[in-house]
């Protein structure tokens, strides 16, 4: 065997020892996140591992009303990865309706310089987008193009959770968190520790502390942080260390899709103030 061919016996399972620990972490990931993963949405989620290395724990994919759908931010980390040449994205004029807050956008996705192109169409309006991110119609249809466009690139049968219409609810919260008494932590983050740590992580990777808050929320499954248990507060922080380390620019993504929410629950606090312009960040 030549020293090229020992070189790429060794690349291949290297290659496959990553899959196999990727698809570990994977299927840990998702039973902590959600409960009672059935044996076909296992099964699912390893195919998806397998053949795009999509990670759960860095927001690539999420579970909806059991069903996988890949993220605008895993399509965007899996472009980087296969080397992607370029996306034109670009309005069709004839189909929008400025009047009426549709639009509709064409995304290009370029494989490689010789490539012709990969075409999808994304569009919003009031009636097929969330209610907190109402107002960001332009932005959503930009998104859906551009994640219709990277699917049909590299072969992703999925939808992508962008694309879905405002009436999708996530799966239920995990089994783990629900064995976990609700014990509120009284705006601390889970006590100094915790909440010196966060406050750490955010400094360290400078990152936004209201997106970051919104965030947290989400993660742990509760209406507002003060409700979250310790162990559920630890466990984000956790959860965004080891994000922030790996993978700054994904994370980023992730936090700038709360970025229309958080900006409208300010708005709201301002409102209840009498416009005081006061807010509670605690």
């Amino acid at each position: 065997m030549s020293n090229v061919d020992t070189r790429k016996a060794i690349a291949s399972r290297c290659d496959a020892d990553d899959v196999s620990r990727l698809v570990r972490s994977n299927v840990a990931e998702a039973r902590v996140r959600w409960d009672d993963l059935g044996k076909s949405v296992v099964s699912s989620l390893k195919e998806l591992t397998i053949d795009h290395r999509l990670s759960v724990a860095r927001g690539d994919l999420k579970l909806l009303e059991e069903g996988w759908y890949v993220t605008h931010t895993g399509l965007l980390r899996l472009a980087r990865r296969k080397r992607c040449s370029g996306i034109l994205v670009q309005p069709v004029r004839d189909l929008c309706d400025l009047e009426h807050g549709r639009w509709v956008f064409e995304a290009t996705v370029f494989t490689s310089r010789d490539c012709k192109g990969f075409v999808g169409y994304g569009d919003a309006d009031a009636s097929n987008v969330s209610p907190v991110v109402r107002g960001a119609e332009i932005r959503i249809a930009e998104t859906r193009a551009v994640n219709r466009a990277l699917r049909k690139a590299y072969g992703i049968g999925v939808c992508s959770a962008e694309e879905l219409g405002s009436c999708t609810e996530a799966y239920k919260p995990s089994r783990q968190l629900k064995k976990l008494p609700a014990q509120p932590v009284n705006g601390n983050y889970g006590g100094p520790k915790v909440r010196d740590r966060l406050c750490q992580l955010i400094r360290q990777h400078r990152l936004d502390a209201s997106l970051v808050k919104s965030y947290a929320v989400d993660f742990c499954g509760t209406k507002t942080l003060r409700e979250a248990s310790r162990q559920q507060v630890e466990n984000f922080v956790a959860h965004l260390a080891d994000w922030a380390e790996k993978d700054r620019d994904a994370l980023l993504c992730q936090l700038n899709s709360y970025l229309p929410a958080q900006r409208k629950e300010g708005k709201e606090r301002k409102e209840g103030d009498g416009g005081s312009g006061k807010q509670d960040v605690a």
